[in-house]
Formats: C-alpha cells, sequence, structure tokens
C-alpha cells in the first residue's frame, strides 16, 4: 500500500492513505485525449471516457503521485453545489457522484447524511452545536452533502481508469504545450537529466486545480492558497454528543472567522480553517506548513479547538496537512476551452467544494469530448 502522498518540502500527512499504483508503461507517441493531473477530476474523465469509449485512446499524466495535489488533500466533505451556488444546468452533483461511482465500481465510503451551516447569528433555537467562537456557533440551516474518504475515491477512481485501458503515468510533468493540431506536449524524463520528451494528443483536459497554473491558462484572475487542516485523535460516544456531531453530519461556518470540519469512522475529527498565501517564490509547492505563518495558524487553529466547548478542552491532534485550493473573484469554477485552443479543456477552482464537483465535471469533460453533452454557458475562461 502506498502512503499518503508527501510532496517536498512538506505539506504534512493526511490521515488516509491511497492503496494504488499503476503499472510502468511506455510512453506512447500519440493518443486521442491527454489528461494532465491524476486527481479526481482527471482520473473520474479518464475512466469514464474508457467506459463509453472503449476506442478511445486516453493518457493521464501527473506530476507527482496519483492525488499529490487537492484531491488526496481534502477534508473530504462532499457538497450538492458550486461554492456560488446552483448555477444554471449544473444539474444534480451528489446524485451524479453517486452515479459515477456505481458505474465505476468504487467504494470510497460516500455517506449523504446532509451538512449543517453554522453562523453566529440567525442560529436555530434547537441547535445541537453550540460552540463558543467569536460567539456562539449554532446550526443556520442543514443542506444537503455529506462525506467520503479521498484516499478511497483517488484509488478507487485510478483503479477504474486501469481497469478500463486508460493509461496513467506518475512522476510525468508536462512542461509545456505547443497549440498546433494535434496538440504537442512536452513532458520532462523521469531522470530530469535527459530531454524532455513529446506526445501528441487530439485533445486535452487540463485538471491541476491550483497548481501548473500557466499551463492551464490560470495564471490571471485566480488566486492560489494552501487550505489547512487538523485531525484530533478518536473522541468517545460522550463527548460526540456533547459537542453535536453524533449524528455524522459535517459542518461550515457562513460568516467569518471560517471554520468547517467533518467526523470520520473511528471518531476522530476533521477540523479546517486558515488560509496560506504562496511562498515568496510564487508558488505554493514552497510552502512549508510546519514553519512560519502556516505553524502559526496550526497552532491557532488547534487553541480555537479546544475552546470551543468543555468537552474539547484536551482535545489531542495526531494530524496536520495543507491541501492547494484555487478561487475566483465570481467564485465560479472554471469549466471551459482553454484560452490557446478548443481543443484543450481547463477544470478547477473549486473554492473547497471540489469534492463532488471534481468527478462530475470530470465526467461531464469526457462526454463533451465524446460528442455528448456542450460546455455549461458559466465557467469560461
Amino acid at each position: 500500500m502506498r502512503s499518503d502522498p508527501n510532496p517536498s518540502p512538506p505539506w504534512g500527512s493526511p490521515p488516509w492513505t491511497i492503496d494504488f499504483s499503476p503499472p510502468s508503461q511506455p510512453l506512447p507517441r500519440t493518443v486521442d485525449i491527454a489528461i494532465v493531473g491524476a486527481g479526481f477530476t482527471g482520473l473520474a474523465a479518464a475512466a469514464w471516457l474508457r467506459l463509453h469509449d472503449p476506442g478511445k485512446s486516453v493518457a493521464v499524466f501527473e506530476a507527482g503521485s496519483i492525488g499529490e495535489g487537492a484531491s488526496g488533500r481534502t477534508g473530504g466533505m462532499a457538497l450538492a453545489e458550486t461554492a456560488a451556488g446552483d448555477l444554471p444546468g449544473l444539474g444534480d452533483v451528489l446524485r451524479g457522484l453517486q452515479d459515477i461511482l456505481a458505474r465505476l465500481k468504487v467504494d470510497c465510503g460516500l455517506a449523504l447524511p446532509g451538512a449543517r451551516e453554522i453562523g453566529r447569528s440567525g442560529g436555530r433555537t434547537d441547535s445541537s452545536i453550540l460552540w463558543n467562537d467569536s460567539g456562539t456557533l449554532r446550526v443556520v440551516r442543514e443542506v444537503p452533502g455529506g462525506t467520503l474518504d479521498p484516499g478511497k475515491l483517488v484509488g478507487g477512481l485510478a483503479r477504474a481508469a486501469d481497469r478500463l485501458g486508460a493509461m496513467i503515468f506518475e512522476h510525468r510533468r508536462v512542461t509545456s504545450a505547443r497549440w498546433t493540431a494535434p496538440v504537442e506536449l512536452e513532458l520532462a524524463r523521469l531522470d530530469g537529466q535527459a530531454a524532455p520528451e513529446h506526445l501528441s494528443a487530439e485533445k486535452v483536459l487540463f485538471a491541476t486545480n491550483a497548481l501548473s497554473l500557466a499551463l492551464s491558462g490560470l495564471d490571471s484572475g485566480t488566486h492560489p492558497k494552501l487550505t489547512l487542516a487538523a485531525l484530533t485523535a478518536p473522541v468517545s460516544p460522550e463527548v460526540l454528543r456533547a459537542i453535536g456531531l453524533a449524528d455524522g453530519k459535517p459542518f461550515y461556518t457562513v460568516d467569518f472567522p471560517y471554520l468547517w470540519g467533518r467526523l470520520r469512522e473511528d471518531n476522530s475529527i476533521v477540523w479546517g480553517a486558515g488560509l496560506a498565501d504562496p511562498a515568496p517564490s510564487g508558488r505554493l509547492e514552497d510552502v512549508r506548513i510546519d514553519a512560519g505563518e502556516p505553524a502559526r495558524m496550526f497552532a491557532s487553529l488547534e487553541r480555537r479547538i479546544r475552546g470551543l466547548h468543555p468537552a474539547l478542552g484536551d482535545a489531542t491532534f495526531t494530524h496536520r496537512w495543507g491541501g492547494p485550493i484555487l478561487f475566483r473573484d465570481n467564485w465560479e469554477p472554471v469549466f471551459g476551452r482553454h484560452p490557446a485552443s478548443r481543443d484543450a479543456l481547463v477544470i478547477g477552482a473549486f473554492a473547497g467544494h471540489g469534492v463532488a464537483l471534481s468527478s462530475y465535471l470530470g465526467a461531464w469533460a469526457a462526454e463533451i469530448f465524446l460528442g455528448r453533452r456542450d460546455l455549461p454557458e458559466w465557467g469560461r475562461l
């Protein structure tokens, strides 16, 4: 079993693992569809393409290991809409995710009991959550949503894509694209020393989210950050009842200071808050969570959690990690043509709503490549 992704410099270690590594195979010279990024979006697109058209050759290229970006480092909270709400023509994201998982035979522990929006004003009088956090946090309303295991989802989608005949290449960074027809991609070699290799693709999907922004055409009008999360050790059922999380419903605040979280099967709790800026180099990859501002933010988050409720006063923390996240000014996800070519699609900027939406849009992109569906009105670059 391969452990959770752990790039260097470190972003910490999430508590889940990814139990699949693709087989080694030679790099093809040409493919029908190339996918850049082996997270939820890219892997779902690859598997969906091969499921619906086994005649299409599909190759997925990942700069690190599968799930090494946002997908393996999310908190695992599945929500029904985009960060900008229910956009025209979006459809039922959670139902769509369930269909994708069923068709691809992926078991990732998806549970959809609903999610709680919590806030410091206008809360319900019967709220099971009463936390001290810059005021009193209460449940404001419940919305569709739930949780899943990100490691199992990444591994399951990769296993499905491989089983269906997609080629997955780890540690093969796509460094540039030449916008000919077909598109020519340049890939760094494994040893990083020899001359780069090239591959031609009729269609390309860029699914790198907050990483490789220039390559994806997302280097303007977007804001990459590193979102931070911590895990408490398992707590007793009595503590869960006291703090209002015994029913397993995830939560997030509708006002600031922001806080989100979810219960795991072993009664450990994921808590998230805080956004770290890119390093002075401008790269998220150069952020260290064990130093500087991210380390101070983690210390503040842990003090904050212990102060939410007396039952959490002696909470211990077992994991700290960060994951890349991308925002647009209008909060809509990116889902459109690459600025340089109509033969390339770009998906990303989920703004914290990517757990369900990324796989859903990945499958949608596959159907666009197969001529079965059109792009939505929103999401253009």
